[in-house]
């Protein structure tokens, strides 16, 4: 099969490799569409290392492993792949475990399914794990103000329609260009706000306080999508003390946040290992949520020529260029795949 390694720069080089074989609990799923994420150009810059970086699966079910009851032959699947270990989702085929794979409904696309599984888990992390919000179950009955800053980011734009689910109002949302696309997610009519952060981090950081105070209650809970820059410290001067923020990205730097701030990264690799449980769960309940349209998956844009636009792309990502989008590529574009 073909599939795509990607080295520091990023540069990507297509090589022909074997089928992946399932274990006990594992999904060999033909991939119709990758998703991408920025972490597939980071990770080879942090770590020096080549290697299918793709982790965001959307395909048909090609074979399973011992113990898998969920799913057979010929099922449409959506999966996330458990990063930096073989049969990622940038090849023809790829390996993905039971828990963290689930089934696409009639009218989602590949397409749309392949810009939800990392993205959407690592909101759900953020807010229900390591922020400890009301979980859509056992929704909130009173007012929880939430700051979500790069909410226009897939990440982003995942939290805000869960917390909707978990009725958590009123969202403090920041956002620059794509600041109409939010608009289409929050309910003003609870309260939700949408700041832009291109007026400065002065004038950012007024309106943040703005907004926390027309609340009535203090900021305790912050979910930074962004994590570079000035986010965290912008986040850090409104935060309560005692408040709590989820980074996706390792941080803070000193005099972000205050001592008492308890700071915490939104470690998606949990749902490979101690959060098993929550993915099974949650990814079961994103797909719930697409039958029933209250979760919609990022907008799209499909780059041509299969695994030979995974170069461009990852180029984009790291330029900043991808704005309230996911990149995606259809596998059987690649040259070379019949």
């Amino acid at each position: 099969m073909k599939e795509a390694l990607v080295s520091k720069g990023p540069k990507v080089q297509i090589v022909d490799s074997p089928i992946p074989k399932p274990g006990p609990d594992q999904v060999v799923i033909k991939v119709v569409v990758s998703g991408s994420n920025p972490k597939d150009w980071k990770v080879p810059e942090w770590r020096d290392t080549t290697q299918n970086q793709g982790d965001d699966i959307a395909g048909v079910v090609h074979e399973v492993g011992e113990n898998v009851f969920e799913f057979k032959p010929g099922d449409r699947v959506a999966a996330f792949h458990e990063m930096v270990t073989p049969g990622g989702s940038y090849a023809e085929y790829a390996l993905a475990w039971q828990h963290t794979t689930f089934h696409i409904p009639k009218k989602t696309t590949y397409e749309e399914a392949a810009a939800i599984p990392l993205a959407a888990m690592t909101s759900a992390i953020g807010l229900y794990i390591n922020l400890g919000l009301p979980q859509p179950w056992n929704a909130a009955t009173e007012p929880i103000p939430v700051v979500i800053y790069g909410a226009a980011s897939a990440v982003g734009a995942y939290a805000i329609q869960l917390a909707q689910q978990s009725n958590i109002h009123p969202l403090i949302c920041v956002a620059g260009k794509s600041t109409a696309y939010v608009e289409t997610l929050i309910d003003r009519g609870k309260g939700d706000v949408i700041l832009d952060y291109r007026e400065g981090d002065e004038a950012l950081v007024e309106a943040l306080k703005a907004a926390v105070a027309a609340t009535g209650k203090p900021l305790l809970h912050a979910f930074d999508a962004v994590s570079e820059g000035t986010s965290t410290r912008n986040i850090g001067r409104v935060l309560a003390e005692k408040g709590k923020v989820s980074l996706v990205l390792p941080g803070p730097q000193p005099g972000d946040v205050a001592e008492s701030v308890e700071v915490s990264g939104t470690r998606v690799g949990r749902a490979h290992v101690d959060a098993k449980d929550f993915a099974f769960v949650y990814f079961r309940y994103f797909a719930r949520g697409l039958a029933e349209g209250w979760f919609r998956p990022q907008p799209q844009v499909v780059v041509p020529g299969g695994l030979g636009g995974v170069q461009q792309a990852l180029e984009d990502l790291k330029a900043g260029k991808a704005n309230a989008v996911k990149y995606v590529f259809r596998i059987a574009e690649t040259e070379g795949v019949e």
